[in-house]
């Protein structure tokens, strides 16, 4: 049976993850909001603590991934890399977004890569920082609508296509990137290959200027008879029809965990603050009373943590069951969307709660509700969350419900 208490042994992590936030990357979380593009050198030390954690089996706060294997089915309830590090996330998060996402070896395509490489690949790209490249310019969210392609030649694949909004794409040593072995056989050619950085043909075409998590560097890359050898495709290179797309879609089921953990520490951050505020101007907030008894500022504020805790639990149970090697792919659309869609409401209405002082740089709410909005976009927005949902409740298919 789930227990959604923080694990005994998770603990030591969450004090180490919330350290960090608090100490590293709130004091330069603004200082990198108004420098775009410079990479956070302060986060170098940190991220070499984090490889330690991951190494020793602490588990690290970023996306450090789940391997799966047939003698964990029968171990009972187990407690593992998913939910260690969601609890990570979500407390780096509480200190800023972007400086997570900046942070060295801790990528989406890191979590690829721990999750599915064979254990020659994992080897091979130990201590690589990937990311992770499946947006193009003709789809956003529709991860089926793959046009990029990858023809095998000889013993190297060859890669060519354009790809957008791929987080550490400049800085990262190589990328995960999802392409086509053969388009006339639709979702189940669609692989992903390792392109390691300085590859001919692999080239970093812009960094795009952003809304909100600025620290974070964002590229267009383009790939022009990149040649990869074919040891670096992850999972098998057969085409499988009858398995469809679903293998290269379970990567979401454990990093859409992770973007949910991201905005539910961006939420807590915001309604602390804001209860700061409050209380300094004599808001009162009574757990006790009905909150229409209560003064509307606290009335909202009510409404505003039932909803991040509805998030935080879904996300932790959309991890623990990861990690119990149970179906999570309806779960894990259900934390993504509703802790995106929660932390850009909670985030905005902080704002307002906080008035003019909420709206100025003199607090990082203003920053917050700008990085908020990306949390309810990547990794699937919100709408794609919603069909997901839809499609496991009412048993239908992709082609059935669009």
């Amino acid at each position: 049976m789930i227990n959604l208490e923080i694990p005994k042994k998770a603990k030591t992590l969450v004090n180490q993850a919330h350290q960090a936030a608090a100490e590293v990357f709130r004091p330069i979380s603004r200082k990198y909001d108004k420098a775009e593009h410079a990479y956070p050198s302060e986060l170098d030390m940190l991220a070499s603590l984090l490889d330690g954690l991951n190494s020793s089996g602490e588990g690290g706060a970023g996306a450090a991934g789940v391997r799966k294997s047939e003698d964990d089915k029968d171990k009972g309830n187990r407690n593992g890399g998913n939910l260690s590090t969601v609890l990570g996330a979500i407390e780096m998060c509480w200190g800023d977004v972007a400086l997570l996402l900046s942070m060295p070896r801790q990528g989406l395509g890191n979590a690829a890569i721990a999750s599915v490489a064979n254990d020659e690949q994992l080897e091979r790209f130990k201590g690589k920082w990937a990311a992770m490249a499946i947006t193009e310019p003709g789809f956003g969210s529709d991860s089926a609508a793959v046009s990029a392609t990858a023809e095998l030649d000889g013993d190297e694949y060859v890669l060519n296509g354009e790809k957008i909004f791929v987080t550490a794409g400049d800085r990262a040593d190589c990328v995960v990137v999802w392409a086509s072995l053969d388009k006339s056989k639709g979702r189940a050619a669609i692989k992903s290959f390792v392109v390691e950085k300085g590859t001919p043909g692999f080239e970093v075409v812009r960094l795009e200027h952003k809304l909100g998590i600025r620290a974070s560097d964002t590229a267009v890359l383009r790939f022009d008879n990149c040649r990869v050898p074919k040891e670096n495709l992850l999972g098998s290179p057969e085409i499988d029809t009858k398995k469809g797309f679903a293998g290269v879609m379970q990567t979401f089921d454990n990093t859409r965990p992770l973007v949910a953990a991201m905005a539910v520490g961006l939420a807590r951050a915001a309604l602390e603050e804001t209860r700061r505020i409050l209380e300094q101007a004599g808001v009162e907030i009574d757990y006790d009373k009905p909150a229409n008894s209560q003064s509307a500022a606290a009335a909202t504020f009510l409404e505003l943590e039932a909803d991040y805790e509805a998030s935080y639990l879904l996300t932790l149970e959309s991890a623990w069951m990861a990690d119990n090697r149970k179906p999570n792919s309806l779960q894990a659309s259900m934390a993504k969307a509703k802790a995106g869609r929660s932390v850009v409401d909670i985030t905005l209405r902080c704002v307002e709660l906080a008035g003019a002082y909420g709206y100025t740089e003199d607090s990082l709410l203003e920053k917050w509700s700008r990085d908020s909005k990306i949390l309810d976009i990547f990794e699937g927005t919100q709408q794609i969350q919603q069909l997901i949902v839809a499609r496991r409740l009412l048993g239908k298919s992709s082609a059935e419900l669009k």
